[in-house]
């Protein structure tokens, strides 16, 4: 098969989940749902965070963070395929594909990046509560912030530049909902083993390294707790970082599914689904987790609808 350069690579098909009309209507429904919900659930939290003043402390500087990285992680992956499958259309341009791409893979490791540093911030609370207004000063958590949201940008682009070096074949078909990094070089006619090293090396560093870190993180954070001796202690303590060590689970569980389900797994169906896993689900989850697993939250979100209606 004769390959194709790229300036002639009009279009890629977005195979998504399925053709059947019917279930099509029914997926259509069930991510507009998803989506609409992720939304809401992230605006309300960075609403509770911004009006309650007992709420700007660096868990929730990086929890707002969190919550707007969510917001732009699934309207990335969700809303092409609203539209696709609205307008009965599986298309989207060489330009979109790699404008979404670029966009999922900045998203997806600044979420990584942000979990790591919420790990920290949780490790610095309970194992040096005396020092921790110190240690987590103002600058800091601006400064973490910022050069975590650098890295990210800067290492997406990279991917986004050296697919843009490929050549590709007559078949264009992406066998998933979004334009997914590793399903765009599969489709190469080029050698893509530079792109697969560096796609390895970089999923080992900027995936492998912060996920040690948490660990490390947890791993004195449990010893912290395990030396206090009263049960109300082990709880308060325990209670602090329940939250974010379920969101990290949840976000770390979700791409390990989807590792292993490609490693496995030959099926494109299975693997757009698993895809859903750590792109869709983890970002409507994460506002209900830290609403009800945290009290401080709920009194906000109730002081808000006070607040709202109120103001009506």
């Amino acid at each position: 098969m004769e390959p194709q350069n790229r300036t002639f690579v009009l279009q890629f098909l977005l195979l998504g989940f399925t053709d059947d009309a019917e279930l099509q209507s029914l997926i259509f429904s069930l991510f507009l749902f998803i989506y609409l919900v992720t939304i809401l659930g992230n605006l309300l939290t960075i609403l509770c965070i911004s009006f309650e003043s007992h709420l700007q402390t660096p868990m929730y500087f990086f929890l707002s963070n969190l919550s707007f990285n969510d917001i732009g992680l699934s309207t990335a992956t969700v809303i092409k395929m609203l539209v696709n499958i609205q307008a009965n259309d599986q298309s989207i341009t060489y330009t979109g594909c790699l404008t979404q791409l670029f966009f999922v893979l900045a998203f997806a490791y600044f979420e990584n990046f942000l979990l790591t540093v919420m790990a920290y911030d949780r490790f610095a609370a309970i194992c040096h509560p005396l020092r921790y207004n110190i240690i987590m000063n103002p600058n800091l958590c601006v400064l973490l912030s910022l050069n975590s949201l650098f890295i990210s940008i800067m290492d997406s682009l990279i991917h986004t530049l050296m697919v843009q070096r490929l050549s590709f074949c007559t078949d264009l078909e992406i066998p998933h909902f979004f334009c997914e990094l590793d399903q765009v070089i599969k489709l190469s006619c080029s050698d893509t083993r530079i792109d697969n090293i560096v796609l390895f090396v970089a999923t080992c560093v900027f995936g492998g390294v912060p996920l040690c870190g948490v660990i490390y993180s947890y791993y004195h954070i449990m010893s912290t707790i395990l030396k206090i001796t009263s049960l109300e202690g082990k709880y308060k303590a325990f209670s602090t970082c329940g939250t974010h060590l379920s969101v990290v689970s949840l976000f770390y569980g979700a791409g390990s599914m989807v590792y292993i389900s490609s490693a496995i797994s030959a099926s494109p169906g299975k693997s757009a689904v698993a895809s859903v896993m750590y792109s869709v689900l983890p970002q409507m989850m994460n506002p209900f987790i830290y609403s009800l697993r945290n009290k401080d939250m709920k009194v906000s979100i109730r002081n808000l609808f006070i607040r709202t209606i109120s103001l009506e």
